[in-house]
């Protein structure tokens, strides 16, 4: 059974596009169904380095994590983006995006913490007319 439908994953990129379309941020998204024996922060750091969003020019990549059976998820910005939101910020987007996990609308859940995020990018890091789309804007599928 696959986690999201083609349609859901195309709600979901298209969330990511229009955000990043705003800023020189990156947002990526890792789901997978469980943490293999990890919590969810660690292995949102975990993807982190893996997808290589710390190399992007102004550390200002944003990783969203979820394990679906597990009921877990994490998001952690980089250090550039972290230096301007904060602890609050992060888990005030994960009070929003737990309003829809509950209700098991997890990719309406997804996209809300896709837009917080892309809107604070948007703030700090706004779009500038040589920025780069330098990480996929896919859905990375963890361990299945």
């Amino acid at each position: 059974m696959e986690i999201f439908n083609q349609e859901e994953q195309e709600k979901i990129v298209q969330a990511i596009s229009l955000a990043e379309n705003q800023t020189s941020g990156e947002i990526r998204l890792v789901v997978e169904r469980q943490l293999h024996g990890l919590e969810a922060y660690d292995q949102a750091k975990h993807y982190f380095e893996k997808l290589k969003m710390h190399h992007t020019t102004l550390r200002n990549g944003v990783l969203i994590y979820l394990a679906t059976e597990d009921h877990q998820f994490a998001i952690i910005g980089d250090a550039g983006i972290h230096a301007k939101v904060g602890d609050d910020f992060w888990q005030s987007t994960k009070e929003k995006m737990v309003s829809f996990f509950r209700q098991d609308d997890y990719m309406n859940g997804l996209i809300e913490g896709i837009h917080e995020a892309g809107a604070q990018l948007a703030t700090f890091f706004p779009r500038r007319g040589d920025d780069i789309n330098e990480l996929p804007n896919d859905i990375y599928f963890g361990k299945q």
